[in-house]
């Protein structure tokens, strides 16, 4: 385990290099994506999916934000986090009850919109490119 990144390089990149390092947000715009190790130091790859419904990047020419907040509640860290201007800025625990109520309310917002996006249409496809394989 690492020590937490409290702030983040980014790197704009079209295939996802390997091995991810510590401390980088590569950025992939053709697929849509942004990956990182988890800002805790656990070693867990995190990727975000880029869209209207889910995070949106910002880019000012010197730093990159994501929003909403990175939640990995499903690794065992369950680290809460947000980017902002490249900076690491830890956010409230959640509790497993909380989890289930965003997910659902998620999951309802996107049926409203006719979107059926759970996050595996589409999504896996794109994935595999960017990992080529």
């Amino acid at each position: 385990m690492k020590q937490p990144t409290t702030t983040f390089q980014f790197e704009f990149v079209k295939h996802i290099p390997r091995p991810v390092e510590h401390g980088i947000l590569y950025i992939s715009i053709e697929y849509a994506t942004a990956i990182h190790l988890c800002a805790c130091g656990c070693g867990y790859e995190v990727v975000t999916k880029l869209s209207p419904d889910r995070w949106k990047l910002t880019f000012d020419g010197e730093f990159v934000s994501l929003y909403p907040s990175i939640g990995n509640f499903d690794l065992p860290c369950r680290s809460h986090y947000w980017i902002t201007h490249s900076r690491v800025q830890w956010a409230e625990s959640w509790s497993v009850k909380k989890v289930e109520n965003e997910r659902k309310k998620f999951r309802n917002r996107n049926k409203k919109k006719g979107n059926n996006d759970s996050g595996k249409t589409g999504f896996w496809d794109s994935l595999r490119n960017f990992f080529h394989f």
